[in-house]
């Protein structure tokens, strides 16, 4: 195995200028990552306090019904010294883990947070944090597999409620044990793929919810690595979030505030919003009986709280209450989930991916407002990995990696096909069409002075001629590509392996493909590697 930096710009503005820390991007947050900023954040985190072991039972709580290892209870253990940080991200808990972002998350935060602890000294502990309260299935519940020379989407269905959080989504362990053996069956048996299977049937025995099977995967993955693991929904974890979450509810009126302001001054630099908020936003959920969320609002003339469509209704005083004595009816939305997170864990960074330093930045005031600073947020890295057979064809195209990573190989292809297909023959059909529908447009003109019924017929006539035409000009085609099919498909494969449905490989592609082709091992191999947080992208040659 071996890696390869290369240079490639972020799919959007801002996450481009971040990674380049540019002003005025830099300007938004509250840490430069330059040299020093680890140290530095580390002297404020000593500065505050955290319910360190609190926070180190909870985790270990939620992770006993998961896969053990000496390597997660040392974690645990470390986070209860008092000069104890974490490097921490999230993400939704997808079907199989998910895209492959999810995996490259993963890795991100226990190489910074190894990294950092032999810089810094102190104890540093790898935390993933399951965005379980999440409520948007139909992002989490699918894979990509290769069917027929492209890519298709292999979906499981829930009969739960469109807006149940994740986390109470139930497993129906026999209809998932068959949609895993449909997606294996896509992705071809190895001679791993017994192995691998039993790994998988094994999380689904031991898994009541979709979060659990995630999060049993992840553990089983990366438990050699230390990796804490924290549903955002887990209900010992809400008991810790009471006071904080009273906090946001008599402070909603100003976080939402500030979160427009500082909309409003970064519209000012033409970077466009990426938060949607309510001028009345309280910014939190409430979980009805169903298990349905609703998004809270501020009624300002009434004096209370409800749902957009005033599915519920509480005063202050009720809503305190819900919140103190039910405390997993409440959770929180894109705006508060930073700030309770920054409250509970004494965070050295916080990975991130494009989409979410974007939104990171429009909280910098909020921060402010609860008198902390935001962590410094470090871009996730950003891996790309390259099947040998997929090397060595981009190769003998003589294509260039960094460009096809960047905009795949359509380009390429056309310029092939410009290459191969007969020029004389297209340059003939087309004198023919363009000869055929000048003669028409005289014969119409004729036809219509003998008998304006013919004007339709004349039409249809030339209809006929040139769809013959165009039938021909696709027989050619045909023709032409089946003599080169070979090197069509090579240009189809690399596509599809590196820039999939034109989007990058890791929004794509599952891990679980490339574990099955390659082994279990391929997570162990991937973390051997000496990755550097520079903002270059890492082709990992497999």
């Amino acid at each position: 195995m071996e890696l390869e930096n290369v240079s490639i710009p972020a799919a959007n503005r801002f996450a481009s200028q971040y990674l380049q820390q540019e002003e005025p991007v830099v300007d938004y947050f509250h840490y430069k990552l330059n040299k020093n900023v680890y140290n530095e954040r580390l002297q404020d985190l000593l500065q505050r306090e955290f319910r360190r072991n609190e926070l180190s039972n909870c985790i270990g709580s939620y992770m006993k019904k998961f896969p053990g290892s000496p390597q997660i209870n040392e974690s645990l253990e470390k986070l209860r010294q008092p000069d104890s940080s974490v490097v921490i991200g999230g993400q939704q808990a997808g079907i199989l883990t998910g895209p492959l972002y999810t995996i490259h998350k993963a890795i991100s935060i226990i190489k910074l947070a190894k990294q950092q602890e032999a810089e810094l000294g102190t104890p540093v502990v790898p935390v993933f944090w399951i965005a379980g309260e999440d409520h948007d299935f139909p992002e989490v519940n699918h894979v990509f597999v290769e069917k027929e020379k492209s890519l298709k989407k292999m979906s499981i269905t829930s009969d739960q409620l469109e807006k149940t959080m994740v986390t109470n989504i139930e497993v129906e362990k026999e209809k998932l044990e068959q949609w895993v053996r449909k997606v294996f069956e896509a992705f071809g048996e190895t001679k791993y793929t017994k192995d691998i299977l039993g790994l998988i049937d094994g999380a689904i025995n031991k898994s009541k919810t979709f979060v659990e099977f995630f999060s049993y995967i992840i553990v089983e993955l990366f438990k050699s690595y230390g990796l804490l693991l924290i549903d955002s929904a887990d209900p010992q974890l809400r008991r810790m979030e009471v006071d904080h979450n009273l906090r946001v509810l008599h402070q909603s009126s100003e976080i939402t505030n500030q979160v427009i302001a500082q909309q409003k001054m970064m519209e000012e630099m033409d970077f466009p919003k990426t938060l949607e908020i309510g001028e009345y936003a309280v910014n939190l959920f409430y979980c009805d009986d169903n298990n349905e969320r609703i998004l809270l609002e501020f009624n300002p003339e009434k004096e209370f709280y409800s749902g957009k469509n005033s599915e519920v209704t509480f005063t202050k005083s009720e809503l305190q209450d819900l919140i103190q004595k039910n405390p997993e009816r409440i959770s929180n939305n894109v705006v508060t989930r930073p700030l309770i997170q920054e409250f509970l864990f004494p965070t050295l960074a916080f990975i991130a991916g494009p989409g979410e330093i974007a939104y990171w930045a429009e909280l910098k005031k909020v921060f402010e407002h609860v008198n902390t600073k935001m962590p410094p947020i470090v871009p996730r890295l950003n891996i790309t990995l390259l099947d040998r057979a997929i090397e060595s064809e981009i190769n003998e195209l003589h294509l260039d990696l960094q460009r096809v990573l960047k905009a795949g190989t359509i380009k390429d292809k056309e310029l092939f096909w410009d290459g191969v297909k007969d020029a004389r023959m297209e340059e003939l059909m087309q004198e023919a069409e363009n000869w055929l529908t000048n003669q028409y447009e005289m014969i119409e003109k004729r036809a219509s002075q003998l008998d304006a019924t013919l004007e339709a017929l004349t039409k249809k006539n030339l209809s006929f001629h040139l769809q013959q035409i165009s039938f021909l000009k696709r027989k050619t085609d045909q023709t032409i590509q089946s003599k080169n099919d070979v090197m069509l498909d090579k240009y189809d494969r690399i596509e599809r392996a590196l820039r999939p449905n034109g989007a990058p490989q890791e929004r794509i592609w599952n891990v679980f493909y490339y574990i099955n082709k390659y082994g279990a091992t391929l997570i162990d191999r991937l973390l051997e590697l000496d990755y550097q947080f520079d903002g270059l992208h890492k082709v990992v040659k497999l």
